[in-house]
């Protein structure tokens, strides 16, 4: 009776009840809304809570070099440091990587402290980073490894566990040492196919503790960031300005005006003799014994007045020019000579002795240059408080 009576009664009551029902399937979810207090006003947009700050990786510890440092342990099998060591010992890649490799903590230091940008330092110990600048390590990432692999990469014989990545240094960005720029002379030194690294190495060392006020190396030289060159220069390279790869015709504009420049070189002023000749005014000559790098002969280069090395030769400010001890100086340097009225710096030896080594002859003149330089300033300040 019950079914009977919810039946439809006729055709129009069965099709609205079925009308009804497809209404009810297309009718759209309620959407539920959150009590008022946990919304806020109507219209009012809360703000997102704010995110804690992420914890630190868990490979990560606190350095106790100080607060605010942080470290990382390389894991077992970390290739890293092989790969950056990798690239920084080539020319092509530091070249093209922009990066340059330092070694030790007092090669680093040096470079923190004159403004290099240092990437990633490799230490083994946390007392190397207690050696070095806090706020500059800030910078770098700090990658704790063992001393093995250290000692595997190095190419010192007692590796010292630190090891650095920086970024190629611009001389023009540096901060270099106050007693440097203090003690600078108006000294410059030019380098001319110095291929060997530990002699650049030394050189640049030289030039540094007499007080030169730049390096200048043309072209041929061997790159002043080659590891060797850097281990040699015991940090000489964050105490002066050095400008590499220069061609002899834009090296010009690298000097300041009225300089003259000598050339350090073992022609004996006397002959061989010892009888002794008058000097010869620069003018061009072909020399068969020089040639060029082609191998043609007949250069035309001029001759220079040639004088020994501890005569006077600093009465303006002047440039030395070093030549490689393989192809000595080039007809270049002798025509930059003569067009400033150079002349030759001869360091005599005894007889039948070889020319000294290019580093050597190095320091020999540039320090007599210093010797002359500090004289005469000596001397006007002298005369100044007795005219």
């Amino acid at each position: 009776l019950c079914r009977a009576l919810l039946r439809p009664s006729g055709p129009r009551e069965a099709a609205a009840a079925g009308r009804r029902g497809v209404r009810a399937l297309r009718r759209s979810p309620v959407r539920v809304l959150p009590p008022l207090k946990e919304r806020g006003a109507a219209g009012e947009k809360q703000p997102s809570p704010k995110k804690p700050p992420p914890p630190p990786p868990p490979a990560v510890e606190r350095s106790s070099a100080g607060p605010g440092l942080w470290y990382e342990k390389a894991a077992p099998g970390d290739r890293r440091l092989g790969k950056v060591v990798t690239i920084t010992k080539s020319k092509k890649f530091r070249d093209h990587h922009g990066k340059v490799l330092l070694e030790g903590p007092r090669l680093i230091k040096d470079a923190l402290e004159a403004g290099a940008v240092p990437h990633t330092l490799f230490f083994s110990t946390m007392g190397h980073l207690k050696e070095l600048p806090e706020a500059k390590l800030k910078q770098a990432s700090l990658v704790k490894v063992k001393f093995e692999d250290i000692k595997s990469w190095s190419d010192l014989v007692t590796p010292q566990g630190l090891i650095g990545i920086f970024s190629k240094p611009d001389h023009s960005k540096m901060s270099y040492p106050a007693a440097q720029l203090i003690s600078s002379l108006p000294l410059l030194l030019i380098c001319d196919n110095i291929r060997d690294p530990g002699n650049l190495g030394t050189i640049l060392r030289s030039a540094a503790g007499a007080g030169c006020e730049k390096v200048l190396l043309t072209k041929g030289c061997v790159d002043p960031w080659e590891p060797k060159v850097l281990r040699a220069g015991m940090g000489a390279h964050f105490r002066l300005p050095i400008i590499a790869n220069l061609d002899w015709e834009s090296l010009p504009s690298n000097l300041p005006a009225g300089i003259q420049v000598c050339v350090a070189d073992n022609k004996d002023p006397r002959g061989a003799d010892g009888a002794g000749s008058a000097p010869v005014k620069s003018k061009p000559k072909a020399t068969p014994e020089h040639e060029d790098e082609e191998g043609e002969e007949g250069v035309c280069i001029p001759e220079l007045p040639a004088q020994y090395y501890y005569e006077s030769w600093t009465q303006t400010p002047v440039a030395v020019v070093i030549g490689g001890e393989t192809h000595g100086l080039s007809p270049d340097a002798l025509r930059l000579a003569a067009s400033t009225g150079g002349k030759r710096l001869v360091i005599p030896v005894v007889p039948g002795v070889d020319s000294l080594n290019s580093a050597i002859a190095a320091a020999v003149v540039l320090f007599e240059g210093k010797r002359q330089l500090l004289q005469r300033h000596k001397q006007e300040e002298e005369r100044q408080k007795f005219p």
